[in-house]
């Protein structure tokens, strides 16, 4: 191999997020899957977050818990409370090369601003549209405040990684950074498929033969869009449309949720083959989200071999092709997702056709191509610093060659 084929891969990465194992979300999934994969590329990791007494699954890797508190109006979920001089001191020893940011914090704050100081770069991950969720709980006039804020945060970082292409066009048109990459996400095929659909399971919950299942997996929570998709499953049964609602998840909106969908199926939280049984014996999968950044749930749904209606969204716009596998709603209203369902709903031939569309598409989504991907962006993030590093120091950089020093390198897989 030529030396300009070589890249330099980081040796101890420092990441740094609101969530790492007390709430099983998407993001926090996505994180868990990264650090098993370093981990077993020779890479080491250390994860600094908030924990909780009762984690809600077995984490992987170093987890170093940080000080926090709970979010007011939202205690299933953690606020950091900065860095202290004891996890200053954890980071020191562990001296890392690289620092991953997955949210714009106080934690994360005062991880970039340690970077800075040390000369370490720092990347980020964008998961979440923590702008957008104040549009939820009554609080609009802030979301410009926040974007912006997060547009400082951003710009600091040396790039910053989007999981998918017009999440990057958007945060683009937003100037929220100079140097945007993509981050994708796998599925695990072996799990979600379409074998793993359990007529049995269908009748112990109720449902009827020529019952259509329509579907949502995720955090009960306002931002998921749960009022729009409640509106529409009511519009749908008021037009004589035979569907059952499965909802499958947990979340502080859940016994409000279950109030106002008195005949849906609540399973509560799901996981491993149970969580892929569901998908597999759903009919239709239905994402009324438009805070997502990419859409685990619809890519598992896609695994599954689901036709998809969804919101015209960031998250959903890079997974559905319209008439393909599924549906994007021209608006986030009852009306438009009641229309792209009843599409579904009256032709099953449409459906078949469209979740066999939705199992081919998924199969271009693997975890260690996009993992891998991944590290070759933070290869490219090192490169710059040490040729930056290089400019600014020359003379060191010629002692250096001179002395026949050579950093420690191995592939890019």
């Amino acid at each position: 191999m030529r030396h300009d084929q070589i890249k330099r891969e980081p040796k101890r990465i420092a990441l740094f997020s609101g969530n790492y194992n007390y709430v099983m979300d998407g993001p926090v999934r996505a994180l868990n899957k990264l650090v098993g994969y370093l981990e077993r590329r020779g890479i080491e990791v250390m994860v600094f977050a908030p924990t909780a007494k009762q984690p809600a699954f077995d984490h992987v890797g170093t987890l170093k818990s940080v000080p926090s508190v709970c979010i007011p109006g939202r205690s299933d979920y953690r606020l950091a409370l900065g860095m202290p001089a004891g996890v200053r001191r954890q980071l020191e020893d562990f001296n890392p090369d690289l620092v991953h940011l997955a949210a714009p914090d106080w934690l994360g704050h005062a991880a970039l601003s340690w970077a800075e100081e040390h000369s370490v770069p720092a990347v980020a991950s964008f998961h979440t549209r923590f702008d957008t969720y104040f549009r939820y709980y009554k609080l609009k006039w802030l979301e410009k405040y926040v974007t912006a804020f997060m547009r400082r945060f951003y710009h600091r970082c040396a790039q910053i990684y989007v999981p998918s292409s017009c999440m990057a066009d958007e945060l683009a048109a937003q100037n929220m950074s100079p140097n945007i990459g993509i981050w994708s996400r796998g599925v695990e095929h072996s799990l979600f498929n379409p074998a793993r659909r359990d007529t049995a399971w269908r009748r112990e919950q109720g449902i009827n033969e020529d019952d259509i299942v329509v579907a949502f997996v995720g955090r009960l929570v306002l931002e998921k869009g749960l009022g729009v998709f409640a509106d529409t499953i009511d519009l749908l049964a008021k037009k004589g449309r035979r569907v059952k609602a499965l909802i499958v998840g947990d979340g502080p909106e859940k016994q409000r949720f279950e109030a106002r969908l008195p005949d849906a199926i609540f399973t509560g939280h799901l996981s491993g083959e149970h969580l892929a049984r569901a998908y597999a014996s759903a009919d239709i999968f239905f994402n009324a989200s438009v805070t997502e950044t990419f859409g685990n749930v619809t890519l598992e749904a896609m695994a599954s071999g689901l036709p998809l209606v969804c919101a015209d969204a960031t998250g959903s716009r890079s997974l559905v092709r319209r008439g393909e596998n599924g549906y994007l709603a021209t608006s986030v209203t009852p009306a438009a997702f009641a229309h792209e369902l009843e599409k579904l709903i009256s032709d099953p031939k449409l459906r078949t056709a469209m979740a066999g569309a939705s199992l081919q598409l998924s199969a271009d989504y693997t975890w260690d191509l996009v993992l891998g991907r991944l590290v070759d962006q933070y290869c490219s993030v090192l490169e710059q610093s040490n040729a930056v590093s290089a400019a600014d120091h020359p003379a060191a950089n010629i002692q250096h060659h001179e002395a026949g020093g050579h950093a420690t390198i191995s592939p890019a897989e």
